[in-house]
């Protein structure tokens, strides 16, 4: 058995209401200036804190510029407001773009620090400010991993991968989670389940965090239907999110694979949501990876409901079958001409997925730039 470091945050609380945990853990951890960064979309959550904040006498700046996935541009920005306030914490309230940034500006606030310095693994070795990070998505486990993306110039996706980036806490509470629209719900979800997936059919694939990947496939399959269709559906909200959470914690110590790496050139190229990049591709990547890892993608199917019949191939292959049947089910669309990308895009897309090798030496199968172009025309109509 190969060593392991698990980083995760000194507290994570998870349970319904548990945001309001928040403003207290701060002012008791000695904070005064708080920086807050969200979405347009979920300023709403920050204002709701306000008055505790108020309360505890820390000083409180919002920034909720933060529209999509997360540019080098955008991270200037916000870095730019947050060096003027000089926070000594910082908390993300949002989804993973939104957490992403946060954790960025608690390490790079005030240091005058360009950020592509740290593009890699391990680069980054320290952090300025406290970091809370509560998820308002139940998709990206961004408040529990030790990595952040950012869309660089040329439209690719770095990440910046360190110890230093686990946040202090996270509150992950389901509450946050009721007002995401059924899409948003259906793609955050589908992205959650992939990172446990990827992660229990992983090269680097530890007993550590199968439990981890296991249970949250488990949960997202069985309630992500429901929360899909009716967001106040609590108990569904409250599964996917911890299913989401369990996908998080797998983050960092094994990671994601050929999903993701082939998930990048939609997003950072196209512009496509990264959930919805992630549900169009999971089967297709899921298939290919078959014949390398037949065992582990039956457990797979079983976590996703599939009844074993004692045949590991057939097992998996239904496993493969039963994701298309959960996106038929959360209403995605898994063609890529449907996300309006052009056919002719394929083959630089194909060369561009090449590119992340980080995630790519995690796949059970070798990944060729032939195989990634293939897999793109499988799902393209």
């Amino acid at each position: 058995m190969r060593n392991i470091q698990l980083l995760q945050p000194a507290k994570i609380s998870f349970g319904r209401g548990c945001a309001s945990e928040c403003c207290a853990d701060l002012a008791d951890a000695g904070c005064r200036r708080a920086f807050l960064i969200s979405s347009p979309q979920t300023a709403r959550f920050a204002h709701r804190l306000a008055p505790e904040f108020e309360a505890s006498g820390i000083a409180q700046e919002l920034y909720d510029g933060i529209t999509g996935e997360p540019t080098v541009a955008d991270l200037h920005a916000v870095l730019a407001r947050a060096d003027s306030f000089a926070p000594d914490a910082v908390v993300g309230i949002g989804g993973g773009s939104v957490l992403d940034a946060a954790k960025l500006v608690a390490a790079l606030a005030g240091t005058g620090e360009d950020v592509a310095a740290f593009f890699g693994i391990g680069l980054l070795k320290h952090r300025r400010a406290r970091l809370a990070c509560l998820p308002t998505t139940a998709g990206t486990g961004s408040e529990v991993s030790p990595n952040a993306i950012l869309l660089a110039g040329n439209g690719s996706k770095q990440g910046v991968i360190s110890r230093c980036l686990v946040p202090d806490a996270a509150y992950v509470d389901p509450m946050l989670t009721v007002s995401m629209p059924p899409g948003v719900t259906a793609a955050t979800g589908l992205d959650a389940m992939a990172h446990c997936m990827e992660a229990y059919t992983n090269r680097f694939a530890h007993p550590a965090v199968d439990m981890y990947a296991f249970e949250g496939m488990r949960l997202i399959a069985a309630h992500l239907p429901r929360a899909v269709a009716d967001g106040s559906d609590l108990d569904a909200r409250e599964c996917v999110a911890l299913g989401s959470l369990y996908g998080g914690l797998c983050l960092g110590p094994v990671n994601t694979a050929a999903v993701h790496a082939l998930a990048y050139p939609l997003g950072g190229e196209f512009h496509v949501p990264h959930g919805l990049s992630i549900a169009v591709l999971m089967a297709p990547v899921m298939e290919y990876n078959l014949p390398s890892a037949v065992d582990r993608y039956a457990q797979v199917a079983v976590a996703l409901g599939v009844v074993q019949n004692g045949d590991s191939a057939e097992t998996a292959r239904l496993g493969v079958e039963k994701v298309r049947e959960l996106l038929r089910d959360c209403g995605v669309d898994p063609r890529l001409s449907a996300l309006e990308i052009p056919e002719s895009a394929i083959p630089a897309m194909a060369a561009s997925a090449m590119t992340v090798t980080r995630l790519l030496k995690n796949n059970p199968r070798e990944m060729t730039a032939e195989a990634a172009e293939a897999i793109y025309r499988s799902v393209y109509h």
